[in-house]
């Protein structure tokens, strides 16, 4: 039986210069779990009705990412987020407030997906509103024991406080955050110790399984109760980096559901993650032979 896996807040449009592309880092990950073959990956969401909602859960249902339940919100327009990169692919992220995903609504079809995940990747940014906030901890409280709950730290602009991540972090088995993020969620913790002895506070305090801390070109490291590991990055010419830790996020849950070890888990994720910074957009075609190291 296929896998069932969500990716659970913000689905939007990142509008470049050039264009808008379909974002958000929960549908960024579902995209990549479909691209790899890695379960029947859903979007839960929530859009507005308009144009550019009615045009982001077609463009779900071409890529084959599941989006029944993304909901429909007739008092909010879809959210969209203004993004420019430097000249080093390094983006900057300037997001609209007040729109469709800040109004996830609890209800009863959620919930059922909820109990038929075997994976979810959830964020701190979907949580700056009451209402998505509600249905998302709903959400995770409502998933079997036994599954993958990634916590994406993914703090942007001010939409961030403690409270959100303790609580987030205390609802998840997995916390993956980026090596620009840490020191500021170390600091809305009340922590102020290194990297490896902040994991090591952190992994018994929430009783997680994993921690992840992504390094960009420098690669990552994976923490567990027993020890650490560090993947160097992949040298590639780097275009665009947005969308490049979904990528390794989705690599990383489809590899621990296909039951390898995080530490392969990890070099698996760390190879899609470098193609996906030479491509432009977050949702970049996965070619097959990146796919064939997920099959």
């Amino acid at each position: 039986m296929a896998h069932r896996v969500a990716g659970l807040g913000e689905a939007l449009w990142d509008v470049y210069p050039s264009g808008k592309v379909m974002g958000g880092a929960p549908a960024n990950f579902a995209f990549y779990v479909h691209a790899l073959g890695g379960g029947q990956a859903e979007v839960a969401s929530c859009v507005g009705a308009d144009a550019l909602g009615r045009e982001l859960l077609a463009t779900l249902r071409d890529r084959g990412v599941g989006c029944r339940h993304v909901a429909i919100d007739c008092d909010h327009p879809t959210g969209v987020v203004n993004v420019e990169v430097d000249s080093a692919g390094k983006p900057e992220f300037h997001i609209r407030e007040d729109v469709a995903w800040d109004y996830i609504p609890e209800n009863p079809d959620l919930l059922a997906l909820a109990r038929e995940c075997d994976a979810v990747c959830f964020g701190t940014l979907a949580q700056r509103s009451p209402m998505s906030r509600g249905a998302i901890r709903a959400f995770l409280g409502s998933m079997p024991s036994s599954s993958i709950r990634l916590y994406d730290v993914n703090l942007r602009q001010h939409f961030y406080s403690r409270e959100i991540i303790d609580a987030s972090l205390r609802l998840a088995s997995v916390v993956k955050v980026s090596s620009d993020e840490l020191p500021a969620m170390a600091r809305s913790l009340g922590l102020e110790e290194d990297e490896e002895r902040l994991f090591a506070r952190l992994i018994p305090h929430y009783d997680l399984n994993l921690g992840v801390l992504t390094r960009g070109a420098d690669g990552s490291t994976v923490y567990d109760a027993d020890g650490v590991w560090h993947r160097p990055g992949h040298k590639v010419a780097v275009r665009d980096t947005v969308g490049a830790g979904d990528s390794f996020t989705a690599g990383f849950v489809v590899g621990l559901l296909q039951g390898i070890d995080a530490r392969s888990a990890q070099d698996r994720a760390s190879r899609l993650a470098g193609y996906v910074c030479t491509q432009e957009g977050a949702m970049a075609p996965v070619p097959k032979e990146i796919r064939a190291l997920f099959l």
